[in-house]
């Protein structure tokens, strides 16, 4: 018996998982406003350098710049009427007496917290302040997960983001800010992790991809709250605590969720296992099968499985084999280039000159039909090769913005907004091809570590952004171009679609050599090649 059997027999798309969906799915609904609440929070508004306190009365004519627009990081040194030699006359110097911000519809933290460490003149010269909660995902949380298990992990990244996001709220400077936003960072992949290992470890092998992608869909979903939120309340500080607190509420539901039963099993923890076994099967109406089973039953049947999972494992076991290692590197990279390509798009809505609000909601939108059509190709084609496709599409997508003119900014919206679908529908499928290309043992380590490579790449795009200044088009050759790597990168992953969840080590690589065997010859076949078709053709060969 494995444990997709355990599963199946009490019941493996009965009431229970359809709860399970919803408690886990909750927190990913809230979880999207987190992910892109600085596009709301934390947008630049238009500025101009404040005149000196010595300046006369009459306006302080500004520079300007090469676009024929006023500079907003530069001041003349003398009034415009002052008797100069010409050669001083037009002399500059930076806004050293701050900015004057013209806020029309909604405050932020550039004009509130941010001036006293990075003004908006450094924005250029440094990452954005997003980055803070991007850098706060590189901890390592996956072998936590596999350590203390599932569900405390999962309890303690509620916690902690319900109340660092508030912390955010209340901050007084940058720098307080920027820590709150770092543990929102540590907590958001956390939740990450355990709720897509939690999700496909509870449900069978047919319904992996519906269940995986049915969680996505919260997170889409999430995308529309979002901007309407961010309009009722254009109060930073406000909308920050609003998207926060409910996470408190989400530590206390969580404690009704269960525990992994292969974690339990593997962890020496099987009366426990037994008995919520039992309970998942009085929830869905399998009482009897329940009952059936027993102790000696469970550890009997997946007495293998516990041997092998005494040894200890960490991160070094996800390059212990050939197998392994190709599959940790090529996840590397089809990570990195998402979360890198994805960021580049979600967070530079303001560069498309549509209504921030209704732009976000089109962003949101379009991950409608990509997670539905990604879950169709997923279950049919597979998922290295749907994983391949839409990084493709995206990164093609991406380096056809840079043949567009600037003018024509509905034909580069529609581009952008396709990319994002591709992007999207590259998250929903590595959530789930990852989940089921590491085996149990070392599941939660291998996805801190895949999930690691995304944070690096949207920590990453911000400073790939700046290249923009030397050429517009540099960034988006960078962004394309990692994509397609990635893209190609998916397709020499093995294929997943209809396998048993591995639990060891040996069963990943007991794949690869059954994936390399020839598959056997249908008996008709086999008959027709003993007959020649022309004496000096060799026969079809095996199929």
């Amino acid at each position: 018996m494995t444990f997709a059997e355990l599963v199946d027999r009490v019941g493996s798309k009965g009431p229970f998982q359809l709860l399970h969906t919803v408690l886990l799915g909750l927190p990913i609904l809230g979880m999207a406003n987190h992910n892109l609440l600085q596009i709301f929070t934390a947008p630049t508004p238009a500025h101009h350098c404040r005149p000196p306190p010595n300046a006369s009365a009459g306006p302080w004519v500004l520079p300007t710049g090469l676009n024929g627009k006023p500079e907003t990081c530069l001041r003349f040194v003398y009034p415009p009427n002052a008797s100069l030699p010409n050669d001083t006359r037009g002399a500059t110097e930076p806004c050293l007496d701050g900015w004057i911000y013209n806020i029309v519809d909604r405050d932020s933290i550039v004009t509130e917290v941010r001036p006293e460490a990075t003004p908006p003149c450094a924005s250029r010269e440094l990452p954005h302040a997003w980055t803070g909660d991007q850098a706060g995902g590189l901890v390592e949380v996956g072998g936590l997960g596999c350590r203390f298990g599932r569900k405390p992990i999962l309890i303690f990244s509620y916690l902690l983001l319900g109340a660092s996001g508030s912390g955010a709220a209340f901050s007084p400077t940058f720098s307080i800010y920027a820590v709150f936003r770092f543990l929102c960072g540590f907590s958001i992949s956390g939740i990450s992790l355990s709720t897509a290992i939690l999700n496909v470890e509870w449900v069978s092998t047919r319904f992996r991809a519906i269940k995986s992608i049915a969680v996505g869909f919260f997170y889409t979903f999430g995308q529309f709250i979002l901007p309407g939120l961010a309009y009722a309340i254009p109060q930073w500080r406000w909308l920050q605590l609003t998207v926060s607190v409910p996470f408190l509420t989400f530590f206390l539901l969580s404690w009704w969720l269960p525990e992994s039963i292969r974690w339990m099993v593997l962890s020496g923890k099987s009366s426990k296992a037994l008995k919520t076994l039992r309970q998942v099967a009085i929830f869905n109406g399998k009482k009897e099968e329940g009952e059936k089973l027993s102790l000696e039953e469970l550890k009997l049947n997946l007495q293998k499985e516990i041997s092998l999972a005494k040894a200890r494992h960490g991160i070094a076991d996800l390059f212990r084999t050939p197998v392994l290692r190709r599959v940790t590197l090529c996840l590397s990279l089809a990570w990195f280039a998402t979360g890198f390509a994805y960021y580049s798009l979600a967070m530079g809505v303001e560069e498309f000159g549509v209504n921030l609000y209704v732009l976000q909601l089109i962003f949101g939108g379009v991950d409608v039909p990509a997670k539905f059509i990604t879950m169709l190709s997923i279950s049919y084609l597979g998922r290295h090769i749907t994983e391949g496709i839409v990084l493709l599409l995206a990164g093609g997508c991406i380096l056809a913005l840079i043949f567009v003119p600037l003018d024509l900014m509905t034909l580069r919206t529609v581009l952008a907004v396709f990319g994002k679908g591709c992007l999207s529908g590259s998250f929903s499928c590595l959530f789930l091809y990852t989940s089921e290309l590491y085996p149990t043992v070392i599941r939660q380590t291998g996805m801190g570590a895949s999930n690691l490579w995304a944070r690096v790449g949207s920590m990453t795009a911000p400073l790939v952004k700046i290249t923009g200044e030397l050429q517009p088009f540099i960034p988006n050759i960078i962004f394309g171009t990692i994509a397609l790597l990635g893209g190609s990168a998916a397709l020499f992953l093995p294929e997943t679609l209809n396998r048993p969840l591995p639990e060891t080590i040996e069963d990943i690589e007991t794949w690869s050599l059954r994936a390399k065997e020839p598959k056997p010859e249908p008996e008709a076949e086999k008959s027709s090649q003993r007959i020649p078709l022309q004496p000096c053709e060799p026969g079809p060969g095996p199929s």
